[in-house]
């Protein structure tokens, strides 16, 4: 009998590389059929505080706030290797000048939002983030606009802000990496627990093929993210997914699991986590 899974994930360039080969029929999937829905993160992580998805690419953020319903797949994380989301703006700004400007941010459960407000708890402790939130892809055109004085910018908007006659203010990915010496972890794949042990295993060894498929027909599979790549040219999406799609996704592995806790941990501490994390992988 077949079982439906329905797989939530982001219309950008590296998820679309992830999940190429299940998406179009590359790899036999035996009884799982796999109906993927695309939406941005925000309301992904919103969805999966309901349960809605079997499957989902949430924030590592908003994954503290789903263990009882879901555990973290080991393979499919976006990790911020000394980069990560940045902190952009139309005029010069210092950092320290942050806690006195609005900022734009992409959902108050994404990492990047849980990763400016751990700079704060540094910088001006006690000093909350004005901010506003907006979907990601119309930050960078508002900040251009004058509408705020600074942007939380994700995905591809890291490679592209300067072409707006943006500055770039931080990037948290290399301040959380001065800080701690480990990678941010931004986002990862959760599978609900309900669906049992063996059938989220399985769900994990597809996801890695899927994977593994994609990283060995690198073309191929950018060919299909390019329909999801704004304003970007091959190289550059090439460049983007591969900042997101590489042996950190393919399996978390020791420092990268430590990462997740590392950051959830710092998170609690700061009071921004309300209780500890058990972070939960699929063996």
């Amino acid at each position: 009998m077949t079982q439906l899974i329905r797989v939530g994930h982001s219309p950008d360039p590296d998820d679309a590389f992830m999940f190429h080969a299940l998406a179009n029929d590359k790899i036999p999937t035996g009884n799982l059929r796999f109906a993927h829905e695309l939406q941005d993160i925000e309301t992904l992580n919103r969805r999966a505080m309901n349960g809605e998805l079997e499957v989902s690419a949430v924030s590592i953020h908003a994954y503290s706030h789903l263990l009882d319903k879901y555990a973290l797949l080991p393979s499919g994380c976006s990790m911020g290797d000394q980069y990560g989301p940045m902190v952009v703006a139309k005029k010069p700004l210092a950092i320290g000048d942050l806690p006195n400007v609005t900022i734009a941010v992409p959902g108050t459960l994404t990492t990047a939002f849980l990763t400016l407000r751990l700079l704060f708890n540094d910088i001006a402790p006690g000093r909350p983030v004005r901010y506003e939130v907006m979907p990601f892809d119309e930050i960078l055109n508002a900040v251009e606009a004058g509408k705020y004085d600074a942007g939380l910018i994700i995905h591809e908007g890291q490679l592209t802000f300067q072409n707006q006659g943006l500055k770039l203010v931080v990037d948290l990915g290399v301040w959380w990496q001065e800080k701690t010496g480990l990678p941010l972890p931004l986002g990862g794949n959760v599978v609900r627990k309900d669906l049992g042990a063996e059938t989220m295993s399985e769900i994990s060894r597809l996801l890695k093929l899927s994977i593994e498929y994609g990283l060995k027909h690198r073309r191929e599979a950018l060919d299909h993210a390019l329909q999801y790549a704004r304003d970007m040219d091959v190289s550059l999406a090439d460049k983007f997914v591969g900042m997101y799609v590489n042996d950190w996704t393919l399996d978390y592995g020791e420092r990268g699991r430590a990462a997740v806790r590392k950051l959830l941990d710092e998170a609690h501490k700061a009071g921004i986590i309300p209780n500890p994390v058990a972070v939960e992988f699929v063996q």
